[in-house]
């Protein structure tokens, strides 16, 4: 769609999945003909109505899932099992209760390679790596307490540094901030944004709210119905770094309405559309 194949960093041609032979043979899937490429380093948002594939899609991104059709590839290698260059986060942050906060960031480094054959030889390096990125994202201080000495969008902070300790080429969130109010949410948008300014990873956003596709993404795609496909490829073409007054501006809100306008088209029941 947006690169030319060959350059894309995340490259989907024709892909479809079924859950099981039995959907396959009656023909059954739950995305479909998912044509997709993402340069290096851009952001997308991937917004729709529930159970439309928003999450399929994310398996099949992390090569969680295989297609049941179509091929995959992902920084111009073929998608082949679960993919060492992502990290994820997701609504439900999932801290381990008996870690420090420092010791969750720091759990990718003792179960990826090549870091986990030198975590004990590079222990106080890695601590000192989280210890730096939790700082970043406002927990300087909360780095020795335990999950449930932090407040929810403090567990949603440090599962973001798990996420980005063992330093992905991209990152893959899924609702990440659907559980958390208003002011604790948009503090987040913009430490996401300040992470991805400085790191240009790529980024997959699922996510159920409008304004936060249009703040952070350079791209919105819209999902149909089950089966999933993509129908409406949105560029936000708003300058960055974006600060949260613009989204009161009409220029933003336009672009929400837009985008609310496709959603809304798609969850009508066919009858409805055909009068």
């Amino acid at each position: 769609m947006s690169a030319v194949s060959g350059t894309a960093f995340i490259d989907f041609e024709d892909v479809w999945l079924a859950y099981n032979d039995e959907l396959l043979a009656a023909g059954q899937f739950a995305v479909e003909a998912i044509d997709l490429q993402v340069t290096q380093g851009e952001f997308i948002a991937i917004v729709g109505p529930s159970g439309c594939g928003k999450s399929t899609f994310m398996k099949l991104a992390t090569g969680l899932r295989m297609p049941s059709r179509g091929r995959i590839r992902i920084d111009g290698q073929p998608v082949t099992g679960p993919l060492k260059i992502s990290g994820m986060a997701f609504q439900a942050p999932s801290l381990l209760p008996w870690r420090t906060t420092v010791d969750n960031v720091l759990l990718p480094l003792e179960i990826v390679e090549p870091y986990r054959s030198n975590f004990k030889g590079k222990r106080a390096e890695y601590e000192q790596r989280a210890r730096a990125l939790l700082q970043k994202v406002g927990l300087a201080g909360y780095e020795d307490k335990f999950p449930w000495q932090l407040s929810g969008g403090m567990q949603q902070r440090a599962s973001i540094c798990r996420a980005l300790i063992h330093e992905p080429k991209m990152l893959l969130l899924d609702e990440p901030f659907g559980a958390l109010d208003a002011f604790t949410r948009e503090e987040l948008w913009c430490i996401l944004r300040d992470l991805w300014t400085e790191q240009r990873f790529n980024v997959i956003l699922v996510t159920h709210d409008l304004r936060e596709s249009v703040f952070l993404a350079d791209t919105v795609y819209v999902m149909s119905r089950s089966p999933g496909r993509f129908v409406v490829k949105k560029q936000i073409e708003m300058p960055r770094p974006r600060e949260l007054e613009i989204t009161y501006t009409k220029e933003f809100t336009d672009v929400v309405a837009e985008l609310r306008g496709h959603i809304g088209a798609i969850r009508k029941p066919a009858a409805e559309v055909a009068r």
